[in-house]
């Protein structure tokens, strides 16, 4: 069974603070999509997700919702900028490389659990390879030793990590030299290397090396062996097509800003032109095999400052039938950030500290002041988000990261008001010389 909207709104709620309208958005367009799987193969042909394009200030958590969403249901994703892309003609990334490297993210993903699911069998069949290398020299150093009893040491051994730095000379398959012939054939990426290999295998060669490093080199070849190679690019054809995820960042960008003429309004106009055949639902040829774009899930997002939602292109427009708005941060927004999420900022640097033999504590008056200046510089300066804290937290512990040298006992250093104020006077200088400045 898979997630309900509440429950992925549950689990995202882990990581971001606040955002509750995104949340609900992007948990209803996956849940659609469990949904419409449900649903008999003539229908589902005809239903296709609900994209979504994300309007808020850059660090309020457009990307982090994204990217955790896909985590949370490990479907491929990928996150491109708009301003990557430029019309046809112009120097820059093809719209359709995209898709091309969600492809390769989605390969990248199933072979890896392809490779778990086999890496027991490989791990055994590379330690018979590592002890019966090493037996003859076993059995010369110790002839008396029954045969089971010098290989049931070297595997014991081996497993136990004695033998890992013991220097071995053993043959590996040689990687194909990489060498593009560029796009053929509708745009594939056709890598020369790789035909070779095809139609003459690899070669081997002789390398020195440590029996860890040996036995891992192994374990990769063993596993390739077990694994279907074709079997993985057709599953990971599929789920490309069934469960991607692209998020297209910067969208405002390409947006024109109501101006008329020339300039590079055309481009943007473009660009936009070019990404709504994707968007729509197209073929896009790899050098997999063909891919259809139609039932990908898209979200698009951007600060939309100066150019607004209404100024994309209306064929554009209407391929995001889902608009979200997403809310500047507030103070107490900070201080949940700091401390609630499973991730939450206050812990990744007392992690970090703490292998410096640092525990940092913080009290909670010092919290409430990092997230009030956090809240005033952004208000005073550029508002960039959450990412403000870690300018906060960086110029807090500056000295104490400085002097940490990682001996002796775990010392405990307090972090309190006074000391927040005192390590960020110049911060609060500066704001409060800006009341006074027309």
């Amino acid at each position: 069974m898979e997630l309900t909207p509440k429950q992925i709104v549950a689990e995202l709620d882990r990581y971001i603070i606040g955002q509750g309208e995104a949340k609900r958005a992007v948990a209803i367009a996956l849940r659609n999509r469990y949904r419409r799987r449900m649903l008999p193969q003539e229908m589902r042909e005809e239903i296709t997700p609900k994209n979504i394009i994300m309007k808020g200030p850059t660090g309020v958590g457009k990307t982090e919702i994204a990217r955790r969403l896909a985590k949370l249901v490990k479907a491929p994703f990928i996150k491109v900028e708009a301003t990557k892309f430029t019309e046809v003609g112009y120097v820059g990334r093809d719209v359709e490389s995209m898709i091309r490297d969600l492809v390769e993210v989605s390969l990248r993903m199933v072979r890896e659990e392809k490779f778990a699911e086999v890496e027991p069998k490989a791990k055994e069949q590379a330690e018979n390879k590592i002890v019966n290398a090493i037996y003859p020299i076993k059995k010369k150093a110790n002839p008396e030793l029954p045969d089971e009893k010098i290989k049931s040491d070297l595997l014991e051994d081996l497993r136990n990590g004695k033998l890992d730095k013991i220097p071995v000379e053993i043959e590996v398959e040689e990687a194909p030299k990489s060498l593009q012939l560029g796009p053929i054939g509708g745009g594939n990426d056709n890598n020369f290397g790789e035909i070779i290999e095809g139609l003459v295998g690899r070669r081997r060669k002789k390398r020195k090396m440590t029996v860890g490093s040996a036995f891992k080199i192994f374990v990769q070849e063993e596993a390739n062996k077990l694994i279907d190679k074709d079997s993985i690019t057709a599953e990971a054809l599929k789920r490309a097509e069934e469960d991607g995820i692209i998020f297209i960042d910067e969208m405002d960008k390409v947006a024109s800003s109501g101006k008329t003429g020339g300039g590079p309004d055309v481009s943007r106009e473009g660009v936009q032109r070019d990404i709504l055949p994707i968007v729509e639902g197209c073929t896009v040829s790899t050098k997999y095999g063909n891919i259809r774009t139609d039932f990908m899930l898209f979200i698009a997002a951007g600060a939309f400052h100066i150019a607004k939602v209404s100024d994309l292109i209306p064929e554009l427009q209407g391929r995001f039938p889902v608009m979200v708005d997403l809310q500047s941060l507030t103070e107490s927004d900070f201080e949940k950030i700091l401390t609630e999420p499973d991730n939450a900022i206050i812990m990744q640097y007392a992690e970090l500290l703490k292998v410096d033999k640092v525990e940092l504590k913080f009290t909670q008056d010092a919290i409430k002041e990092m997230a009030h200046i956090a809240y005033l510089e952004n208000e005073n300066n550029e508002n960039i988000g959450a990412r403000r804290l870690h300018t906060v937290m960086e110029a807090l512990l500056e000295e104490i990261s400085y002097n940490a040298e990682g001996e002796g006992e775990l010392a405990e250093t307090v972090i309190d008001r006074e000391y927040v104020q005192k390590h960020l006077e110049k911060a609060l200088r500066t704001m409060n010389l800006k009341k006074y400045i027309l």
